[in-house]
């Protein structure tokens, strides 16, 4: 009688710490543990980076106080600072990366594109539009400038959408569309500049910087209400999206309503880029690397939801500290830090591609 004998293959999920978690409801769970453990390292690095943060300034608070004060354990003085001046800049700074580093992961999945982010694809340049309206032909307020840079946000959202549209909405005619959407919008903020005045001018350009200084409890709760909404949304649709970048051919067989997907993630995406941009100007580049760094640190196929939104949240706030702690409180706005670092790395990874032979 012949025993039977262990063969082992090399396939590219036998290489991988996989797990399969059953609930007590029968629902099977793919757990990727590498994935995991960067999700969790790179909260902890959020946490590490959001208590420097809140204790750098003109008056600097070391860490342990800091977390003494978040625990209701400070004086007077350190609870005002912290609890009032500073935290909401840190959490508008967590929320406005991690809203980019989703939406940047949902529209690079959908067009299969590495350049499929909301910088390329003109959504940023939209909302940008659309506080440019508001600032130079209204003179609006702070908060008719956020409604208006959402507004104009969604509005290019729906445009490129529509325009892209051809039985479906497929990758390389949504990247297309969103380029020239993106150079057409580039050339109306640039038209409306023109035509303001010095004062409604200086405060276009400081808010197209992309800053987190002055931002308070007042953009906090409406993005912080958006994302608890959207993101289960999206985390419901992982398994659809995921699907969907075998082909529509194999997911529709798979039973996947493909363009009910698509269009469900394409409205989040747009919603959050739209919110973000809306609590801190147009932050570049994040919604372009943030996906691409947490793909290479999971090594893991698919869209990499969650992980982008950790490292989005993770890149934003790392970066909004190094800009105080090398140029001093208010000095250089996070959006320029961000926009330099995501061109290093775009010019190290078309290095790298090219050493590669793919390009």
């Amino acid at each position: 009688m012949r025993t039977p004998t262990t063969r082992t293959a090399k396939t590219p999920t036998a290489s991988r710490a996989v797990r399969a978690l059953r609930t007590p409801g029968g629902l099977s769970v793919r757990l990727d543990l590498r994935a995991l453990t960067v999700v969790v390292l790179l909260l902890a690095a959020a946490l590490a980076a959001s208590v420097l943060l809140i204790g750098t300034g003109d008056y600097p608070i070391p860490a342990g106080d800091v977390l003494r004060t978040l625990l209701g354990n400070g004086d007077r003085g350190q609870e005002f600072i912290v609890n009032e001046l500073r935290l909401p800049r840190v959490l508008v700074g967590l929320l406005v990366g991690a809203s980019l580093g989703l939406g940047g992961a949902l529209f690079q999945s959908i067009s299969r594109n590495p350049l499929g982010s909301p910088d390329v694809l003109g959504l940023s340049q939209g909302s940008t539009a659309g506080a440019l309206v508001v600032i130079v032909l209204m003179s609006g307020s702070a908060t008719a400038v956020t409604l208006g840079a959402l507004v104009g946000g969604l509005v290019t959202g729906f445009a490129i959408y529509l325009l892209a549209w051809k039985q479906g909405v497929h990758g390389y005619r949504l990247v297309l569309v969103g380029i020239g959407v993106s150079a057409i919008v580039t050339a109306v903020n640039g038209y409306l500049l023109t035509k303001a005045d010095l004062v409604d001018a200086a405060r276009a350009v400081v808010w197209m910087t992309g800053s987190l200084n002055g931002r308070g409890w007042e953009q906090v709760w409406p993005l912080l209400g958006l994302c608890a909404v959207l993101v289960p949304l999206i985390l419901v649709n992982a398994r659809g999206l995921r699907m969907t970048e075998m082909g529509d051919d194999v997911s529709y067989a798979l039973g996947v309503r493909v363009e009910r997907v698509r269009l469900v993630l394409m409205v989040s995406a747009v919603l959050l880029t739209a919110a973000a941009t809306a609590a801190a100007g147009p932050v570049g580049f994040v919604a372009l690397t943030a996906p691409q760094l947490a793909r290479r640190l999971t090594r893991s196929p698919g869209p990499n939801l969650v992980p982008s939104l950790c490292m989005g949240a993770t890149l934003l706030v790392t970066a909004d500290w190094a800009s105080q702690r090398a140029f001093g409180a208010d000095q250089l706005p996070v959006g320029v830090v961000t926009g330099v670092l995501g061109g290093i790395y775009l010019l190290w990874l078309l290095v790298t591609e090219r050493r590669a032979g793919r390009i």
